[in-house]
């Protein structure tokens, strides 16, 4: 079955997300805030929830239209046949979210949504009650400008969650950004990429598995498996493709922090996500980083200096990244803060910076473009 598919991403993500679905096969694309839309079927649903590096969810689109008061809202959501795809044990969640439209009440649309799917499902099953203790659909409902849009989560857990990351320092690092600033970093695996300032190991992580085209949801479980109309044989058949895609070459990350309780963790985590062996972990401040190796490559997500106490701490610890970057005369550097004076501090303006979100906290992408390897 074609289907409307929406992929969503932290707002800054946009332009990566659609690399990446252009990388899988998809051209038509629309490309909103926080989302990408495109057309596929069962299988480009497993594909995209298996293999997508910087989407948040793969929602399946059921429909929009326009709606200024819970008549229209209730009228339009039982137009869906939504007796065809959930089951009669099947559990309805229905979230939403309003902006800049008539019916502000969330709580109140809600309401109106699971009333008439539950009016649907009384088409097909000729009952009143259902138990809902069988596989879930998490429904939202979407009003932006009065416009509706009407989507099923295919997703579950969100896709940042990979699966090997059991436990995290005090201000981790989502795993959908991290993945998105070693793509935007121009990194492959002939270059050298360290993190000097680690923490549970994130970006290494991350770097690593790209490196590998290891499929980032290649062993998690997504909530579209468990739905009795979906094909089986479709998720199977697109994980076996994922295991058969892994690049098995040789290549290092290095990965350094001071802190050995989180760097602990960091070992852990990468030895679940089973990257361990192209990361060297080392215990040491980042005053003692420096390399040999030419063209190398940098990401890092220092600390933002939040806390009351914490600022003088931090700004010293961007003028010592700054002493010792510095020595790396043809490496390039790409260092994710919130802090609004990062370059005064660093000692150098970024050739590009970038807006983008660590959940909800606004931080800058700093970009410093080293010159790229010579072409072999």
């Amino acid at each position: 079955m074609i289907n409307t598919i929406i992929a969503t991403c932290s707002f800054g993500l946009e332009s990566i997300l659609s690399h990446e679905l252009r990388a899988l096969g998809y051209n038509d694309l629309q490309v909103e805030n926080g989302k990408v839309t495109f057309t596929g079927d069962d299988e480009d649903v497993a594909r995209c929830n298996i293999w997508l590096r910087t989407a948040d969810r793969v929602l399946i689109q059921m429909a929009r239209f326009t709606a200024k008061d819970f008549e229209q809202l209730f009228q339009g959501t039982l137009k869906v046949p939504w007796e065809d795809i959930i089951p009669v044990n099947g559990e309805m969640h229905v979230t939403g979210k309003s902006v800049k439209s008539t019916l502000h009440s969330v709580p109140g649309c809600q309401s109106i949504v699971k009333k008439a799917v539950v009016e649907s499902m009384k088409r097909k099953h000729k009952q009143d009650w259902f138990d809902e203790n069988g596989p879930v659909y998490k429904i939202e409902v979407a009003l932006l400008k009065d416009e509706v849009t009407l989507t099923i989560d295919t997703s579950g857990p969100g896709l940042h969650k990979r699966g090997y990351r059991r436990e995290s320092g005090e201000a981790p690092l989502r795993e959908t950004l991290a993945a998105a600033l070693i793509l935007m970093s121009r990194w492959n695996p002939s270059r050298v990429l360290a993190d000097p300032l680690a923490g549970s190991g994130t970006i290494a992580i991350e770097a690593a598995m790209i490196g590998r085209n290891q499929a980032p949801g290649i062993n998690r479980e997504f909530s579209a498996e468990s739905w009795p109309h979906v094909d089986k044989n479709s998720w199977e058949k697109v994980r076996e493709e994922a295991r058969q895609s892994i690049n098995t070459s040789e290549f290092t990350i290095f990965a350094s922090d001071p802190d050995w309780s989180v760097f602990k963790i960091a070992r852990e985590n990468a030895l679940l996500a089973g990257v361990s062996e192209y990361i060297t972990f080392q215990k040491k401040p980042v005053e003692e980083f420096g390399s040999r190796n030419k063209y190398g490559c940098i990401v890092t997500n220092p600390p933002y200096g939040e806390r009351i106490g914490e600022k003088r701490e931090v700004e010293s610890l961007y003028r010592t990244m700054g002493e010792v970057f510095s020595k790396l005369d043809t490496w390039s550097f790409f260092i994710l803060t919130a802090h609004e004076d990062f370059q005064k501090y660093f000692g150098k303006k970024a050739d590009k910076n970038r807006k983008l979100y660590n959940g909800r906290l606004k931080c800058y992408l700093y970009q410093y473009l080293g010159p790229l390897p010579p072409k072999q």
